[in-house]
Order: structure tokens, then sequence, then C-alpha cells
């Protein structure tokens, strides 16, 4: 084979910051990014969650006031989470009309009805056990669990939410959901499933930002992270239940999931940054190890090149506001 050089040098076009502009393959604008918020009843000030710098619950009575500045600063959709009191089995408060996920829903919308309001639609967050559904005899039963499911899904619809985000990890959930929303006359709700989701080690500070500690774990309905193949399933499943977007959670360590399922599905995709993988950035720029802003940027571009069109990530406020300063 010929060497090329010097005939080809692909230096030419770096030489410049704005040749570099110009030839840049990826970018990244506020309509990719999603803002996981955790809104908590009962409290009076913002509670700072030790494990992930920068990130607070919000307390309830103040959503509204910071949904506006969230909105100011140039986020356009947020996913919330609840941090219930009330807790019992079956996590029926996030079902009730005037449970903690309907008011918070309700709040963000009235706040700002342009705001894009998204509902992770679970269970870990309102039961006393922690687990993502209905416990039978130590298992999370399935079938139990898909009921449950479809009343929390046609109850954030009800309150306004913009999008159902499925995240338990149940066999045929996506579909018992959109039956139950098509029914309820909700046949325009968007269901943002989160169907390939793994049972990662990379979620340890949410579980204390959502109040949602568990005994034992996850890994009977959760994915094996060893499984690519398996995701696909899931995913491509999900699709053909009726989902219209399909996520990959954890993002960094998933990448050839997310690239694989982009080659197969034409839906659009979105990954989650999840806690841990926001935490290791923040404390490694706390040490002086990295520079954070370069690698936030640098993360965030992975997720577009392997496929993403939607990036959940808790340092979209920080990006975008970095990007209103420039």
């Amino acid at each position: 084979m010929s060497n090329t050089f010097p005939i080809t040098r692909l230096r030419r076009l770096r030489k410049t910051e704005a040749l570099r502009d110009l030839m840049r393959e990826t970018s990244i604008t506020s309509n990719d990014l999603i803002y996981p918020i955790f809104v908590e009843e009962g409290i009076d000030a913002h509670a700072p969650v030790a494990s992930m710098p920068g990130v607070s619950r919000i307390p309830e009575k103040k959503l509204a006031e910071d949904i506006k500045a969230m909105y100011a600063d140039g986020i356009k959709a947020i996913m919330m989470f609840g941090v219930s009191h009330y807790k019992d089995a079956s996590g029926s408060d996030s079902w009730k009309k005037d449970g903690l996920l309907a008011r918070m829903i309700k709040r963000a919308k009235d706040a700002l009805p342009e705001m894009v309001v998204i509902s992770d639609t679970c269970f870990c967050e309102y039961t006393d056990h922690g687990h993502c559904g209905v416990i039978d005899q130590g298992h999370v039963h399935n079938d139990a669990t898909l009921a449950n499911l479809a009343r929390q899904a046609v109850a954030a619809a009800e309150a306004g939410a913009d999008m159902i985000a499925p995240s338990a990890m149940m066999d045929g959930q996506i579909a018992a959901i959109r039956e139950a929303l098509d029914g309820a006359g909700f046949s325009d709700m968007p269901i943002m499933a989160y169907s390939s989701k793994f049972a990662s080690a990379f979620y340890g500070p949410f579980r204390a930002a959502a109040g949602c500690d568990l005994k034992g774990d996850r890994k009977a309905y959760q994915m094996d992270p060893m499984n690519g193949r398996e995701a696909l399933r899931e995913s491509l499943t999900d699709e053909a239940e009726g989902a219209d977007i399909l996520m990959v959670k954890p993002g960094l360590p998933y990448l050839d999931v997310l690239s694989k399922i982009r080659e197969r599905s034409l839906l659009p995709l979105a990954v989650y940054q999840v806690s841990g993988e926001y935490a290791m950035i923040k404390f490694a720029a706390q040490a002086g190890a990295i520079d954070e802003k370069r690698v936030v940027n640098e993360t965030l571009g992975a997720f577009k090149r392997a496929g993403a069109d939607l990036i959940l990530t808790y340092f979209a406020r920080d990006v975008v506001k970095e990007w209103a300063a420039r």
C-alpha cells in the first residue's frame, strides 16, 4: 500500500480554531439535553446531596420558582423524581390524584407550560422496601406490577405530564402502559422506555438522592451488565410494544450497546449519564485530576457519536449556562 504522505496531511483541517469548528462532526445543543431533578415533599429548604456535588433535593413548595429559573438558564426538558414521605408496599401514593407525583407534575406545568415535563414511571421512590414493584414471596411480581405501572402512567398523564418514562424493567410494561394510556384518552402521550437498563454499580448516589435504598438488589429484573445481545433484544421488544423513544442506562460503560441499537432502530435514542458517572467527574475535578468542563463536553460528544439523540445528565444546567455565557 502506497504512503499518501505528504500529499495527504490530515492536520491541514485542524490548523485554526475556525477550521476546527467548521470541520466538527458532532454538535450538542440545549435541545439534546434533559435535566433530571429530585422533588421532596415536606421540607422547607433545598437539601444538598453529599454524593452528588451541586445537586440538591428541591422542596415541593419551591418547585415553581426553580422550574422558572431552570428554563431561564436554558433547560427545556426535565425528568422528575419524587422523594416521598408516604411509602407503602405498593407505592400507591404515586397514582393518587393528590399524591406527590401528581402534585409535582401539575405544579411544574402550571409554573411553566413551555417546559417539557417527563415523569419517571417506577415505584422505588414510593415503596417502603425500595424495589420497583409489588413484592410477592420475596420477589418482585411482574404482572401485578404492570397493573400499578399502568395506573401511575395514567395519573401522570392526567396531572399534565408531557411524556411517560417507564423505568421498572418489567416484561410487557410498555404494552400495558400504552393500552392504559390509550384507554384513558391519552393516545398521543409519548413513551420513553428505559429499554436497556442495567443492574449497574453506578446508581449509588441516585439512591441517596431519591431516598430509595433497598435490601438486596434488582438483578432479577434489571439487566446483567455483561449482556449486550440481551440489551438489544430488550430495546427492540419495547419498540415492538409501542415505545416512542428508547433509552440506554447508564451511559459511558454501554456505548457499544447504544451504537448497536442505533444500527437496528429508527426510533429516537436517549442515554442517561447516571449519578455515579456524574459523581466520578465531580470528585475527580475537585481533586484536580481532570478539567471538569472539558471532560463533560467530551462525554456528551461520545454519547452523540454513539447514536444518542437525547442525553439525560445532571450536568445539563451547568452546560447550558456555560453556553449562554460565551
